[in-house]
C-alpha cells in the first residue's frame, strides 16, 4: 500500500470517526494544544508584532515538528501510516461539533425559546448573543457554519492532501492560534498580526474550494456563483467572503449585514443582497446539510488530488 492510499484511507477513516465519535469531552488534542499555547503566550506577549510572530512560529511549528516526528516513525508500516492519519485527521477535523451545535440552536428556536438559543450561540461563534432576535441568531448560525466549513473541515483536508500528518496539525495549529489571538483587541492588535495573517495564508485555498463545492453541492450553482463573484471581495475577511457568499447564493438567502462582537458594532456587506431573502430558521438546517456535502466532497477531491500529484511524481 502506497504512501497515497495510506493517506487515503486515513483521510476517509478520521472523517467518518468525526461524523460517528464527534470530539471527545475532556482531553481533545485542539483543546491541549490551546493550553500550550496559551501558556507559550503568558511567557512571550509583549505588545510588539515580533514577539507575536516568535509565539506563531514556536506553537505552529511545534505542530508540525510533532506531525513530521510521528509521521517519520511510521513510514516503514502503510497500516501504521494510515491509523496515524486518521486520528490525526480526526483530532483536526471538527464537522460533527459544528452541525451538532447548529442543530441544537436550531432546535431551540423551532421551539420558540430564544433565550436557550442566546445561550448557545457563544458555543458556535463570537456574536453577542443579547442583541440578536431569532432571526438573527438563525442568520449567525448559517454565517457559522459556512465559515467554519472551510476552517474545521475543508482547509483540513487540503492541508492534509498537500502535507500530510504535519500539514493537518499545521493547519489547526494556525487556525487555533489565529482564534486565540488573531482577533483585532487592544491586547492582540500587535502580538496577534503574525497569526491572523498566516491564517489568511493558510485558509485560502480550502476556502475557495469550499466555495466551489458549495456552489456544485447547492440548490443553486448559478445563485452561488453569481454572489460569490459580486460580493465576496466586499466582505473584510479574504477567506469568509467567498465561502459565506457562495453559501448565501447557493440557499437563497442574505447574509452579511450589522452585527456585533463584544459590544464592537462592525456593519459589514450583505452577500447576496439582490437575490436573497431573509435568513429563517429552517435554513440552519438546510445550511447544516450542505456542509456535510461539501465535507465529503472534499475528502474526494483532496485524496483525488494527492494520488494524481503522487502518480507524476514518480
Amino acid at each position: 500500500m502506497g504512501a497515497d492510499r495510506s493517506y487515503a484511507y486515513g483521510a476517509a477513516a478520521g472523517l467518518l470517526g468525526d461524523l460517528l465519535l464527534g470530539d471527545p469531552r475532556r482531553g481533545h488534542p485542539v483543546a491541549l494544544f490551546g493550553r500550550a499555547a496559551g501558556a507559550v503566550e503568558r511567557g512571550l506577549w509583549r505588545d510588539h508584532r515580533g514577539w507575536g510572530a516568535l509565539h506563531t512560529a514556536v506553537c505552529a511549528g511545534g505542530a508540525v515538528a510533532l506531525g513530521t516526528v510521528a509521521e517519520r516513525a511510521v513510514r516503514r508500516s502503510p497500516a501504521a501510516r494510515a491509523a496515524l492519519t486518521a486520528v490525526a485527521t480526526w483530532a483536526v477535523v471538527g464537522g460533527t461539533s459544528l452541525v451538532k451545535e447548529a442543530r441544537t440552536i436550531g432546535r431551540a428556536l423551532q421551539a420558540g425559546d430564544v433565550e436557550a438559543a442566546r445561550a448557545r450561540l457563544p458555543h458556535l461563534c463570537g456574536r453577542d448573543p443579547q442583541s440578536l432576535d431569532a432571526d438573527g441568531i438563525a442568520r449567525a448560525v448559517v454565517e457559522s457554519v459556512a465559515e467554519n466549513t472551510s476552517d474545521a473541515v475543508v482547509g483540513a483536508l487540503v492541508w492534509g492532501a498537500l502535507g500530510g500528518v504535519p500539514g493537518l496539525l499545521g493547519f489547526r495549529a494556525v487556525n487555533t492560534l489565529d482564534a486565540m489571538v488573531g482577533h483585532r483587541s487592544p491586547r492582540y492588535r500587535s502580538y496577534g498580526w503574525a497569526s491572523a495573517r498566516l491564517d489568511d495564508v493558510a485558509g485560502w485555498p480550502g476556502a475557495r474550494l469550499t466555495a466551489v463545492l458549495a456552489a456544485l453541492a447547492g440548490p443553486d450553482p448559478r445563485g452561488a456563483l453569481r454572489a460569490w463573484k459580486a460580493d465576496a471581495a466586499r466582505h473584510p475577511s479574504p477567506n469568509a467572503g467567498p465561502v459565506e457568499a457562495s453559501f448565501a447564493g447557493a440557499l437563497g438567502v442574505r447574509l452579511g449585514g450589522t452585527l456585533s462582537y463584544g459590544g464592537r458594532v462592525e456593519r459589514r456587506p450583505v452577500l447576496n443582497g439582490d437575490a436573497g431573502r431573509a435568513v429563517r430558521v429552517t435554513d440552519i438546517d438546510r445550511a447544516v446539510r450542505l456542509s456535510r456535502r461539501v465535507g465529503l466532497l472534499a475528502l474526494g477531491v483532496t485524496v483525488a488530488a494527492r494520488r494524481l500529484v503522487k502518480g507524476r511524481g514518480k
